[in-house]
């Protein structure tokens, strides 16, 4: 399948990891490269912020501010007081994941998020938190999260958990590498079939999914690592 070729400046970053090629697919050094794109842009846009802060701000300003203001309150409902450490964590989730979803919908590049390494990175980022958190918080008493309220249910319920925490890290990972994969896929079919006006009531539709899957990852993110700060019952 022919792919719109990529704009010369991600080219040159391509040919530089091209001594990687043995190690992985095209597509995994595509990621890479439109992962230290994207990273560029946060890091830009967040020094342009600081830079230009303003005690009556303006749209630029207003719209970052809304923008993190919601994701705060996010964080504040869904995990209390105790999560609000965790709230750079979530936020700088909830940029990167929302610019790589958006980020393929600009013919000649490619959603970082469409690349399963990149999802299972994030989601490993999740998982790991979550317990490294859990046991810092209650010590070795974190391992009662797993034997559930039923003390003779213990054993079956040790077993249980531990299979829905090991699956979580591959739903996280799945869910939005499938979403954007087949959105990615979508357009390039009707890229190459109808070229104009056609696609783009499906580009419409994959800002709706980069969105929604950014909520989503962020959403579950606050809940696992909230549930770990919890006191098990």
């Amino acid at each position: 399948m022919d792919v719109i070729q990529p704009y010369l400046f991600l080219e040159f970053f391509r040919n530089l990891l091209s001594p990687l090629a043995k190690y992985t697919t095209e597509a995994g050094i595509d990621a890479i490269v439109h992962t230290w794109f994207i990273m560029a842009i946060l890091i830009v846009i967040a020094l342009a912020i600081k830079s230009g802060i303003q005690k009556i701000p303006g749209k630029f300003q207003n719209f970052f501010e809304l923008f993190i203001g919601t994701i705060e309150k996010m964080v504040s409902d869904n995990m209390g007081e105790k999560g609000k450490p965790f709230f750079p964590l979530i936020a700088t989730l909830a940029f990167f994941i929302l610019t790589s979803n958006l980020i393929g919908i600009i013919p000649g590049f490619s959603s970082p998020t469409a690349n399963l390494n990149t999802t299972v990175a994030c989601a490993i980022i999740v998982f790991l938190t979550t317990h490294v958190v859990g046991i810092r918080q209650h010590g070795l008493g974190y391992i009662k999260h797993f034997f559930g309220p039923v003390w003779w249910l213990a054993p079956f319920m040790f077993f249980v958990e531990v299979i829905a925490h090991l699956s979580r890290p591959l739903s996280l990972s799945f869910r939005l590498f499938g979403n954007m994969n087949g959105h990615e896929l979508i357009l390039i079919i009707f890229f190459t079939l109808v070229p104009f006006l056609v696609p783009l009531p499906m580009m419409m539709l994959g800002v709706l999914i980069a969105f929604l899957q950014s909520f989503v990852f962020m959403l579950l993110a606050m809940i696992y690592i909230g549930g770990s700060l919890e006191e098990a019952h």
